[in-house]
């Protein structure tokens, strides 16, 4: 995957020339959850651009973890303001084991009923009472891994998908490996604001919010507003916190090229990583053909 620094400063010629300074994680592809805008594939790329020195790693906008399962720091704050989800990590952290059981008792019913009548019944348990289990079961079983909620009513609307849902074996294992990847971790349900706002001198903040151009029928249909983050990130810097965003870059749709105003004298380095087809996309247009859906994740860096 290739990575473009696009501000031609010293400080960005600094960093490529002297690669002893860059921060090296191995890939890791063992997804927990599927959830679309997930950096996991390409998060070792995002975290070569991290300090080599992190007192506490924080990450507001959570997610399915990408980035904090890469990177698997010894002392972190991952939170997200989408309930459902945090209980899952909660549950990861605290009971396990739980974990397990959720998604094995949902699979043996898929497993004896028609499938897709099953998915449609534990995707109405969700939407009647949004709880973790039903959250989890889904993300992994969904139509291409993305959850979609309609704005009107926070309902998931995504059908099932085509795939069959991997063996309950196979996702302990997976419990198994993040367990350990986010011992250090405390998990809470919190506005990104709030959480950016314990970061110090000496931490990292990772933030990945929802996408002005992709992502409004995402992450349980919940308004989000650029300003505010611009502002909190303000607030980072000036207490000597670093903070690392990835925000949109270009997305190729058409003839359009997205691109979204940065407030002044916040960022000092803007990289590029090619992210490859966009998911989302893909799922919008039926599986039509996607050459002109390349999407580049744009990395801002306060340092």
């Amino acid at each position: 995957m290739e990575t473009k620094v696009v501000r031609d400063t010293p400080a960005q010629l600094f960093l490529l020339d002297d690669t002893s300074r860059a921060r090296s994680v191995a890939p890791f592809k063992s997804q927990l959850l599927k959830w679309v805008g997930s950096k996991q594939r390409f998060a070792h790329e995002i975290i070569a651009w991290f300090p080599l020195t992190i007192s506490t790693y924080f990450e507001p906008f959570l997610g399915s973890g990408g980035v904090l399962g890469t990177l698997a720091p010894q002392r972190a704050f991952a939170s997200d303001i989408f309930e459902p989800l945090i209980q899952i990590w909660q549950t990861l952290k605290h009971s396990p084991d739980t974990l397990k059981q959720w998604y094995a008792a949902r699979w043996q019913r898929m497993r004896e009923g028609d499938k897709t009548a099953v998915y449609e019944q534990i995707k109405a348990a969700y939407n009647a009472s949004p709880n973790p289990a039903d959250l989890l079961f889904i993300s992994r079983t969904c139509y291409g891994g993305v959850v979609r909620f309609r704005q009107a009513d926070g309902f998931i609307s995504t059908p099932c998908g085509v795939h069959d849902p991997i063996s309950p074996q196979a996702f302990n294992r997976r419990v198994d490996e993040w367990r350990r990847r986010t011992v250090g971790v405390t998990f809470a349900c919190m506005d990104f604001e709030e959480a950016m706002s314990m970061a110090r001198a000496g931490d990292l903040v990772y933030c990945d919010p929802p996408y002005a151009h992709s992502q409004s029928i995402l992450y349980g249909a919940q308004s989000f507003n650029l300003e505010r983050l611009f502002a909190a990130i303000r607030d980072c810097k000036a207490r000597g916190a670093k903070v690392a965003l990835s925000i949109d870059g270009a997305k190729q749709s058409g003839n359009k090229i997205c691109d979204i105003s940065l407030p002044a004298g916040v960022f000092e380095r803007e990289v590029f990583l090619n992210c490859g087809r966009s998911m989302l996309k893909r799922f919008q247009m039926d599986g039509q053909t996607l050459e002109r859906e390349v999407v580049a994740d744009r990395l801002l860096l306060t340092y």
